[in-house]
């Protein structure tokens, strides 16, 4: 009988490396593609109760049933909540220290009806608020991979005009 092979896929973390066997699956592959290759949001669309999710699932949870419409989804949206993070940490992607303070938010999408988490580079509480206007910044074109990092982080827009 011959020896299974059992190799997994190592992936480097700075000094360490972590080896793992993890697929994004044929939907969270079109939607982390699209952030790549267009710097855009594709969400997918109940044809049901007609709410688009941000990213991309194959099921809509309250009315199971399967969803194969993919629509355009805005860049800009608004906070929902977030945090200051006030302690550093040895990002698992990068394999470098986190500067602190940066700050995570709950991110709605306009044209989406659910949510999605990144950083936002403002970390000033005066200026950051519940319902601040966002728009993601991606990374320069020769620095996507196909990660949720091609998302350098969502800025704040003015909130003067």
């Amino acid at each position: 009988m011959a020896e299974k092979r059992k190799d997994l896929i190592k992936i480097s973390s700075g000094e360490a490396e972590q080896p793992f066997r993890w697929s994004a699956g044929a939907d969270g592959s079109k939607f982390l593609t699209e952030i790549r290759d267009h710097k855009r949001f594709m969400g997918i669309k109940c044809p049901k109760c007609g709410k688009v999710y941000v990213p991309i699932r194959r099921v809509c949870g309250p009315c199971y049933v399967e969803m194969e419409e993919l629509v355009p989804v805005s860049d800009e949206g608004s906070i929902v909540t977030y945090t200051v993070v006030q302690f550093g940490f040895v990002d698992p992607s990068t394999g470098k220290q986190k500067p602190v303070p940066y700050c995570y938010a709950v991110i709605h999408l306009d044209g989406s009806d659910s949510y999605i988490l990144h950083f936002v580079d403002e970390t000033d509480p005066e200026k950051l608020k519940i319902g601040a206007r966002v728009k993601a910044v991606f990374e320069d074109d020769d620095k996507r991979t196909g990660s949720l990092l091609d998302i350098k982080h969502f800025a704040l827009l003015d909130q003067t005009g």
